[in-house]
């Protein structure tokens, strides 16, 4: 069949029937989906770029990616809401731009959801070790039984995958609280928080008794912190890609990300300005896999800190929870289309959850990591593993940014009628500060050797992801919902994407 010169291949009579899900989540549910997916952020990885820009150099870069967030999460809940399909970025953008512009959307956005997880059960095996005192060799037991745990818990069902989820967000929040209580009465800002100097060489420098400047970088350093701050607020953006499973999504969806990204910004502001402001200190705490047991150190000593360390490991379970169920969303909705091999998109035929996109996402995600481990030795596989990989997240997720602020864009230039149930209070501003922000942050990606691995990486992830559409995918679409809604709305309109 054709649709606006994009020739769809014919399908069995069952082939939707194969593939269908269940409406399960409301408003709250959506809301802890989002929290949940970001909160181990503050738990670990968004103290490694302390010592890119000193805390105030740190502090400007997260307020300056919290304003990205905000231009980009408003123009996804307007997009959400005229688009409530469970493609999620590859959706909008395929609407937007045209197959070739949705399968690339969606590859940036599968770079990242595949990969964050194992950034996260990378830090939570940390924790784990430190909890327990087991040696580096055990790490990857942690990883393999988190991976088993979780992807039986999303598979089991949507219902007890999002009742797990509002479960452990909530408990992570409140672990968060707990510490942010704990620590305010021992806070010393100017001791702690301000203890990185810049050397005689320009590099970062512990000062004894801290004291320091608030930027002792300057803007160039607040600048260079923009990828680690990232890490604040990562993957608030997944919440379109439980559409078909929301009870409502046209007016849940806005109502779940705005919300759940108001109680980043709270969370986000008070661990930046309450971690570092106990000891071991700013310096110190840039190196750290576990910032959050440093913290509990400092404010209940080394005993009670292991206790309430295992009860913190619920922050990065949220997470990892929350982006396997993203991830297997997201895997579903390319395969259904037919961009990815349409097996992965096939559902469990009892509990109606894309099972075969969760355990082949989780499969590559857990090779890739073991590569890691013994291509370069357990000590410094592990950092590597967490840094590299955290690095290849970002900056797949900053592609997938900058794709979907163009897509609400051209979604408003080429399709003023589209319905839309909810409205962007940014409008065109927000999306166009999402842009440049994201293009920055790519920038001095680009500028850190460290973060260039990670990019040279997702190039690699994309040559053979193009590779495959040009010579397999694109010749096999499916007419799917969000296909059909595309080559609908743009007939409806009088307007042609080059496919």
């Amino acid at each position: 069949m054709s649709h606006s010169s994009r020739t769809y291949q014919a399908v069995a009579a069952g082939y939707f029937a194969r593939r269908g899900l269940r409406r399960y989540a409301g408003v709250f549910s959506l809301w802890a989906l989002g929290v949940g997916g970001v909160i181990s952020g503050h738990y670990s990885g968004w103290n490694l770029g302390l010592l890119a820009g000193g805390w105030g150099g740190y502090a400007m870069a997260a307020c300056i990616i919290a304003v990205m967030y905000l231009g980009l999460v408003f123009c996804i809940a307007e997009m959400a809401a005229a688009l409530p399909h469970t493609g999620g970025a590859y959706s909008f953008a395929r609407t937007a731009m045209g197959p070739w512009g949705g399968f690339v959307t969606g590859l940036c956005e599968n770079v990242e959801y595949v990969l964050t997880p194992a950034v996260i059960v990378s830090f939570l095996a940390t924790y784990l070790a430190a909890v327990f005192e087991t040696p580096p060799a055990w790490l990857p037991a942690y990883w393999v039984a988190g991976y088993a745990v979780f992807v039986a818990l999303n598979i089991r069902g949507v219902e007890l995958s999002f009742r797990v989820t509002v479960v452990v967000t909530l408990a992570s929040l409140g672990c968060l609280a707990l510490f942010w209580i704990s620590a305010l009465p021992a806070a010393e800002f100017g001791r702690y928080a301000l203890d990185i100097g810049a050397g005689p060489d320009g590099k970062p420098v512990e000062l004894a008794g801290g004291g320091g400047p608030l930027m002792p970088f300057g803007l160039h350093g607040a600048l260079a912190a923009l990828p680690f701050a990232v890490w604040l607020f990562l993957a608030i953006e997944q919440l379109p890609l439980a559409a078909e499973e929301s009870l409502d999504p046209s007016r849940d969806i806005p109502r779940g990300i705005v919300a759940g990204l108001f109680t980043l910004f709270v969370s986000a502001g008070l661990t930046v300005w309450l971690n570092p402001s106990v000891a071991p200190g700013s310096f110190q705490l840039a190196s750290s896999g576990e910032p959050l047991l440093d913290g509990f150190r400092a404010t209940f000593g080394g005993g009670v800190a292991k206790l309430l360390a295992l009860v913190a490991c619920v922050g990065l379970v949220a997470s990892f929870h929350t982006i396997l169920f993203a991830k297997g969303r997201q895997i579903y909705s390319l395969s259904r289309a037919g961009y990815f091999p349409r097996f992965l998109s096939i559902t469990h035929p009892r509990h109606k959850t894309p099972h075969l996109a969760l355990l082949a996402g989780s499969t590559v995600a857990l090779m890739l990591m073991f590569a890691l481990w013994f291509g370069m030795g357990a000590e410094r596989g592990a950092a590597v593993i967490q840094g590299l990989l955290l690095n290849m997240a970002v900056a797949g997720a900053m592609l997938s940014y900058l794709l979907q602020a163009v897509s609400f864009l051209v979604l408003r230039a080429r399709l003023p009628g589209l319905a839309r149930p909810y409205r962007s209070p940014l409008g065109v501003a927000g999306a166009v500060a999402a842009i440049v922000i994201a293009a920055v942050t790519l920038v001095y990606q680009l500028l850190d050797p460290v973060f260039v691995t990670g990019v040279v990486g997702v190039g690699a992830w994309f040559a053979l992801g193009i590779a495959w559409f040009a010579l397999v995918g694109r010749h096999r679409l499916v007419l799917s919902p969000e296909e059909a809604f595309a080559t609908q709305a743009h007939q409806a309109a009088g307007v042609s994407v080059v496919d």
